[in-house]
C-alpha cells in the first residue's frame, strides 16, 4: 500500500492512528519530532506521503514541510491538525502541501486523502525529473524509467566497446589514408575528380597536396606532436611544430567518434539518462580520447547555433511575458477554429512561412500559443492530461516547420553550402529557380503530416472538439489592448528579424549575435530580466551543444566521410545514376541528418552525391537539390535541428508544469513522418513534379 511517515508529538494519538493505518496494510514509520522527520526522510528513499503535524516542539509543521520540500520535493505532505486557521491552511498552500486536514477527521477521509497523495507522487516525480522505479523483477530494473534506464546504459557501454576495440573497416582506413594528389581539384578530369571527392571531406580545399584527412586533422587540431629524441617538439622551415598522428591512431579517433555517434543517439532515442548529462558524455569522450584538445573540446560547444538556442529560448519567454504571443497567435490562428483546419490549412500556411522566414523563430513563437491551447482545452473538458492532443499540436507543427526548408534558398544556411557545392558542377539555380523546384513540396508535404496525425492521434484524444481561433482571441482579449512593453518587443522582434536576414546574406553576425542583442535591449527597456534568462530549459542548450561538438568531430576525423561513403556502397546499380541516385542522395542524407546538424551533413554528402551525377550524365540540380532538401528531415532527434530542441524545451503545461511530449515520442513519430517525407519527395517532386518541369527548364 505504501510507506507512510507519521508526525505527531501527542503518542497516544499518533500510535492509535499508526496501527490503525498498518491495519489498511499501511507501512508506517512514526516519529514525534520534526528534527527527526528530517533525519528519516535522507536514509529512507521510499517513503510516499507524510503526514505532518502543525505544532509541535522545535520545528513547526510549516518548517518542517519547506525543509521536506526542499530535500525531496516529490513526497506529498498532509498537514493534519488540531490548531488550523485560515492563515496556516494558505501558508501550507504556498509551501506546497497536497492538503490540509483538520482533527479529529474520519480514517476513511484520511486514507482517500493518502491515496490521492500516493497517486500525485508519480506526477510530482515527473515535474521535478526524478526517476520512478517499480521495484519487483530483473526486467523492471533493466528497462528502468525515462532518463534512468540501466540496461541501456550498459548495452551502450558494450556497443562502444566492441566499435572501439573491433579491427577497423579497410575502407575506412583507406579514406583517411588517402593523399591528395593535386593543389587545385579543377585539374582533374570529371572520373579522376569524383575518386578524388569521394575521399575529401568538407574541408577538402584546405588541404595541401600529399595531405591525407589524419594528416590534415593532426595538424590542424595539434594533435599529435611530433618531438625530437630530447623530447622538444621539431618545427618546420617556417617555424611552426610539427604534428602528424599515425595511421592506427587518426583511425582509432574516428571509431571512437563513430561509437559515440550510435551511443549518443541510442540514450537520446531511449532517455537512458537525462539529455543533458549525454550531453556531457559527447564532451568527456572527446577529452578522454584525445580527440580534441582541452580548448577545442570546449569551442566545439561554443558554436553559433547554441548561443541561437539559449538566446531564442530566452526570447520565447519575453514573448509569452509580454502577452505578444497571444497577439502573434490571433494574426496567425484566426481562421483555425478546429483541429482539422489546424492539420489541413493551418500546418500548410506555417511550412510555406517557415521557407521564407527563420523556421527556429516561428517555432518559438507558436509553441506557448500551442501550450496555452492544450491547457486551455484539458481543464475545460476536465481531465488532466491529453497526450494524444499534445502530440497531435505540437510534433505536427514541429514537422512542418522543418519542412518548410526545400522551399527556398532563404530556409537555411545548408541550403547555401548546397548552392556553393552546385555553383562547381555546371552551375547553380537562382532563388526564383529553387523556389520553383522546390516551393510545391512544402505544401503537399504538411498536408500528409496533417493526414498521418489526424489518424493516429484523433480516435484516441480525450478533447476533440478545439477551437483555437477562439481560445486565442479569447486569450487575447483577457490582457486588453496592446501595451507599450508589448510594442517595444514587437519592434525588437523586427529588428531581430531583419538583422537575422541581412546576416544570411553575409554571414557577418551568425544567427546567434542577433539574439543576443535583442535580449540586452529587452533587458534594458525592462522586459526580460536575468532571472527570466535563468529560467530557459538549459539541458536542452546542453544537448545542442554536445551534438554540435559531436558532428564537429565527426567531420573533423574523417568519420562522417566514412559514413557517407558506406550508404553510397550500399546502393544498388539503379540508383547510382538518374531518378534513383536523386533518391539514393536523398535518403543517405536524410538518414544522416538527424544525428548531425544540416549543415554538417549537405557539407558532407554533396560533394560526394553531386559529382556523381556528372558522371553518371545526370541533371547535378536533381541530385543537389534532393540531398539539400532531405537534410530538412531530421525529424527524430533533437540534435538534428534547433526546432526539435525548441519544441521539446517548450513543450510544458503552463498550468501544471508537466512535460506533455518525451524524446521517445519525437523518435516514434520522427522515423515514421521520415519515410512519409522520403515518400513525399520521391513520388510527387522527384517523379511527378520534377519530371515536367524539367522537361521545361
Amino acid at each position: 500500500m505504501g510507506k507512510l511517515l507519521l508526525i505527531d508529538d501527542e503518542n497516544e494519538f499518533r500510535e492509535s492512528l499508526a496501527n490503525r493505518l498498518k491495519l489498511r496494510g499501511y507501512d508506517v514509520i512514526t516519529l514525534d519530532s520534526g528534527k527527526d522527520a528530517l533525519k528519516t526522510i535522507r536514509v529512507e528513499s521510499d517513503i510516499d506521503v507524510i503526514v505532518l503535524d502543525r505544532k509541535m516542539p522545535g520545528l513547526s509543521g510549516e518548517q518542517v514541510l519547506k525543509e521536506v520540500k526542499s530535500l525531496k520535493p516529490e513526497i506529498q505532505v498532509i498537514m493534519l491538525t488540531g490548531y488550523g486557521d485560515v492563515d496556516s491552511a494558505v501558508e501550507a498552500g504556498k509551501l506546497d502541501a497536497y492538503a490540509y486536514l483538520q482533527k479529529p477527521i474520519e480514517l476513511e477521509k484520511l486514507i482517500s486523502t493518502i491515496e490521492g497523495a500516493r497517486g500525485e507522487k508519480k506526477h510530482a516525480m515527473e515535474k521535478h525529473e526524478i526517476p520512478y522505479v517499480e521495484k519487483g523483477s530483473f526486467k523492471k530494473w533493466f528497462m528502468g524509467v525515462h532518463n534512468y534506464r540501466p540496461g541501456f546504459l550498459l548495452i551502450g557501454l558494450i556497443i562502444f566497446t566492441a566499435i572501439v576495440l573491433l579491427p577497423a573497416p579497410q575502407r575506412l582506413v583507406d579514406i583517411l589514408s588517402f593523399k591528395k594528389s593535386v593543389p587545385n581539384i579543377n585539374e582533374l578530369s570529371e572520373e579522376a575528380k569524383l575518386k578524388e571527392l569521394n575521399l575529401g571531406y568538407k574541408d577538402y580545399a584546405k588541404m595541401k597536396q600529399g595531405q591525407s584527412i589524419i594528416d590534415y586533422y593532426s595538424s590542424k587540431m595539434r594533435i599529435g606532436l611530433v618531438v625530437d629524441e630530447w623530447g622538444k617538439p621539431i618545427k618546420d622551415k617556417d617555424g611552426k611544430e610539427v604534428f602528424n598522428l599515425s595511421v592506427d591512431d587518426g583511425v582509432f579517433r574516428a571509431k571512437v567518434m563513430i561509437a559515440l555517434l550510435v551511443v549518443a543517439a541510442l540514450f537520446w532515442a531511449t532517455g537512458a539518462m537525462p539529455i543533458g548529462l549525454t550531453a556531457l558524455l559527447v564532451g568527456l569522450v572527446m577529452y578522454f580520447f584525445n580527440v580534441y584538445r582541452p580548448d577545442d573540446v570546449a569551442a566545439a560547444y561554443g558554436k553559433d547555433s547554441v548561443i541561437f538556442i539559449f538566446g531564442i529560448l530566452a526570447v520565447a519567454i519575453a514573448i509569452h511575458k509580454t502577452g505578444l504571443d497571444r497577439r502573434i497567435g490571433v494574426l496567425l490562428l484566426k481562421p483555425t477554429k478546429s483541429l482539422s483546419l489546424y492539420l489541413f490549412l493551418f500546418l500548410p500556411m506555417f511550412g510555406i512561412t517557415c521557407s521564407f522566414l527563420s523556421e527556429h523563430a516561428m517555432v518559438a513563437f507558436m509553441m506557448p500559443i500551442l501550450m496555452m491551447v492544450y491547457a486551455s482545452s484539458t481543464q475545460a473538458a476536465g481531465v488532466r492530461e491529453d497526450p494524444k492532443l499534445a502530440i497531435l499540436l505540437v510534433l505536427s507543427l514541429n514537422f512542418a516547420a522543418n519542412l518548410g526548408g526545400p522551399g527556398s534558398p532563404a530556409a537555411g544556411g545548408r541550403n547555401t553550402v548546397m548552392l556553393g557545392i552546385l555553383a562547381d558542377y555546371g552551375g547553380a539555380p537562382s532563388f526564383g529557380e529553387w523556389v520553383m523546384m522546390g516551393l510545391p513540396f512544402v505544401p503537399v508535404a504538411a498536408i500528409v503530416v496533417g493526414i498521418y496525425f489526424y489518424i493516429i492521434c484523433y480516435r484516441k484524444m480525450k478533447v476533440k472538439k478545439v477551437d483555437i481561433s477562439t481560445m486565442v482571441v479569447q486569450a487575447s482579449e483577457k490582457i486588453g489592448p496592446m501595451t507599450k512593453t508589448e510594442y517595444i518587443t514587437a519592434a525588437i522582434m523586427i529588428l531581430l528579424v531583419t538583422l537575422w536576414i541581412l546576416s544570411g546574406e553575409t554571414g557577418m553576425w551568425g544567427m546567434g549575435g542577433p539574439v543576443i542583442l535583442a535580449i540586452i535591449l529587452m533587458n534594458i527597456f525592462g522586459i526580460l530580466t536575468w532571472k527570466d534568462v535563468s529560467r530557459i530549459q538549459w539541458e536542452v542548450v546542453a544537448l545542442y551543444a554536445g551534438a554540435t561538438a559531436m558532428g564537429s568531430g565527426l567531420a573533423s576525423t574523417g568519420a562522417a566521410l566514412y559514413l557517407a561513403d558506406a550508404f553510397v556502397g550500399l546502393l544498388p546499380e539503379f540508383m547510382k545514376s538518374g531518378q534513383g541516385l536523386a533518391m539514393a542522395a536523398s535518403f543517405i542524407t536524410g538518414v544522416i541528418t538527424n544525428f548531425m546538424s544540416d549543415g554538417a551533413t549537405v557539407a558532407s554528402i554533396g560533394p560526394i552525391t553531386v559529382p556523381m551525377a556528372t558522371i553518371a550524365d545526370t541533371n547535378p540540380w536533381v541530385v543537389g537539390l534532393a540531398t539539400a532538401f532531405a537534410s530538412s528531415f531530421a525529424h527524430m532527434f533533437l540534435p538534428g535541428t534547433p526546432n526539435n530542441a525548441i519544441v521539446f524545451a517548450l513543450s510544458r503545461n503552463p498550468i501544471t508544469g508537466e512535460r506533455v511530449i518525451t524524446l521517445a515520442d519525437l523518435a516514434k513519430h520522427g522515423a515514421i513522418v521520415l519515410l512519409l517525407s522520403f515518400a513525399v519527395l520521391w513520388i510527387w517532386t522527384i517523379f511527378i513534379y520534377w519530371g515536367m518541369i524539367l522537361k521545361i527548364i
